[in-house]
């Protein structure tokens, strides 16, 4: 198995199943932002199931980097949603040159059902593995760039009691009056993530934040809490 011939087979695969309503209806769904061959998830897991289990057995790490990126060269959707399968199957031996290609993928292609994944799926464990690279999240969390700002946000979703309160509580502020629906969303779902583990902290920060938290926000980090 080479990065070369997944690729190939992976699309030897979806072409074997491509289906021209599935595909108009996924356009339709992600904003026409992605072309898409109309291989639904089952389907799509099916063929790339042997192919990431053959992967662990060949791959090294630059061979999973390349497999990823020949992936997002695709235009076909699904290929990005297989190369981010691929990247979690792998996620807890990467190095932290691993950064660098998440800051490309994430900012190449960028809409919330590849990067929710790589953020929770790939980043967390990267930074868990790797806790010098969070200054460079900290830079991502309090910049300009909306979907590396977001990944930030949520890198820890899965962190559990081990979250970094304090980290996760700093971002949310320096992106509260942020006007993007998706951050407000980031935000919200973080925080309520969290609440689970410490429901008395997230309701203290929302209290504090009052008004420069979006009502979005708010309601998604309080979903849970009774009135």
């Amino acid at each position: 198995m080479t990065p070369q011939s997944f690729t190939s087979d992976l699309l030897t695969g979806l072409g074997a199943q491509c289906d021209a309503a599935n595909a108009a209806t996924m356009h339709a769904y992600q904003r026409k932002q992605f072309a898409f061959a109309g291989v639904k998830t089952p389907a799509r897991r099916q063929i790339a199931t042997p192919l990431i289990r053959a992967a662990r057995q060949s791959f090294d790490e630059a061979d999973y980097v390349s497999c990823a990126m020949r992936l997002w060269a695709e235009p076909w959707r699904e290929c990005q949603y297989v190369a981010v399968d691929l990247l979690c199957d792998h996620a807890r031996h990467f190095g932290p040159d691993m950064l660098a290609v998440l800051d490309t993928l994430i900012g190449s292609k960028s809409w919330w059902d590849t990067n929710d994944a790589l953020a929770s799926n790939v980043l967390g464990p990267l930074l868990r593995h790797h806790p010098q690279l969070l200054a460079d999240i900290d830079d991502w969390a309090a910049g300009e760039r909306l979907w590396h700002a977001r990944c930030a946000i949520l890198h820890q979703l899965r962190y559990g009691a081990q979250t970094d309160s304090a980290r996760l509580f700093g971002y949310c502020r320096q992106q509260a009056g942020h006007p993007d629906f998706f951050m407000q969303k980031a935000i919200g779902w973080a925080l309520r993530q969290y609440c689970r583990h410490d429901a008395e902290a997230v309701t203290a920060f929302v209290a504090g934040m009052g008004s420069a938290l979006s009502s979005l926000s708010r309601r998604e980090a309080l979903r849970h809490q009774p009135d």
